[in-house]
């Protein structure tokens, strides 16, 4: 995995004003070099300000935003050459087909000529929709205009991909193609990727780092086994027998067990103390059941997934 990089994105300290809502608030946080840093929060939580900030389209706001060391502010040419940016809903003129859509954007930002053909042939095929070359946005699915959107900003290689919920609408399929798209492109070519997502699973899966906005401000940084440290989440191994025993084995002695709950027949979940062991626990609950005649079909420690310890951290909050 990635993110052990200099910084590349640096938020120092932005708050944005909408009128009287503050939608912004003190936020900082930076993006490593060759990192793919998830960035979530509930709807109104302020990412997509923050993206529109980082990406140039928004100038109007306090504190400082620089890219590979360029002001977002003073050296917007340089930044866009940089950046490679997908919007939360990709438009087109829908009378343009892919092909001239993406010609227009790619010379944009600095291809011509042959050079621009073979790379739109490129994308296109490594994205899967080569067959929609020639077809008018007007013709496409709304998840085949999305993969035209990802497209155009991949199309001059930049070094860092800045995406807004980039995989909505995809179906499952899709959304795996571009899940080992952005590990591609961020592991081979050094590419740095910051994109928000409501799917949480997807963050998880590929994301190194992750950044939670609640209400303009920043909740957590840091990887998802930062999280799980910080919300001090009980531990829980998940016990399975093979059948019922004769007599439930007294699995609240074990040391370091706290209690023990059983969720359906054969199956029990097993609760571990603050600063228990869990192997050594894992340990002692096997040879106990052992002794007491039990047949084990799977016993193993829980992991909280990112979804849990979200809804953890914001009190229920809507991803």
């Amino acid at each position: 995995m990635g993110g052990a990089g200099e910084s590349i994105i640096e938020i120092d300290g932005v708050s944005k004003m909408y009128r009287a809502f503050r939608a912004l608030d003190n936020v900082q946080f930076d993006v490593r070099r060759g990192e793919i840093f998830g960035y979530i929060g509930p709807n109104g939580a302020g990412k997509t300000t923050t993206i529109k900030i980082i990406v140039g389209l928004l100038k109007d706001f306090g504190g400082e935003v620089s890219i590979a060391g360029h002001s977002v502010r003073t050296d917007g040419v340089k930044v866009s050459q940089l950046l490679g940016y997908l919007p939360q809903q990709a438009a087109f003129q829908e009378w343009r087909t892919v092909d001239h859509a993406l010609k227009t954007f790619g010379r944009l930002s600095g291809l011509q000529g042959p050079g621009l053909e073979s790379r739109i042939k490129e994308v296109l095929d490594l994205i899967g929709i080569l067959e929609f070359r020639h077809k008018k946005v007007n013709q496409l699915s709304g998840g085949t205009v999305q993969k035209v959107g990802m497209a155009q900003a991949i199309l001059h290689s930049p070094e860092i991909l800045v995406l807004d919920e980039p995989m909505a609408g995809l179906d499952p399929a899709s959304r795996y193609m571009f899940k080992r798209l952005f590990e591609d492109i961020c592991r081979k070519d050094g590419t740095t990727i910051l994109f928000s997502s409501h799917i949480l699973s997807d963050l998880e899966d590929i994301g190194d780092r992750i950044g939670i906005l609640n209400g303009g401000k920043m909740m957590h940084i840091g990887t998802v086994d930062d999280l799980r440290s910080r919300m001090k989440v009980a531990k829980e191994i998940d016990l399975v027998l093979s059948r019922t025993p004769p007599q439930r084995p007294p699995i609240e002695s074990i040391d370091g067990v706290e209690g023990v709950e059983q969720p359906e027949e054969n199956r029990y979940s097993v609760h571990l103390r603050d600063g228990a062991d869990a192997d050594d626990v894992m340990d002692g609950l096997l040879r106990l059941l052992s002794k007491s005649g039990c047949r084990v079909r799977s016993a193993s420690p829980v992991t909280p997934t990112l979804e849990q310890l979200y809804m953890r951290l914001l009190g229920g909050g809507e991803a």
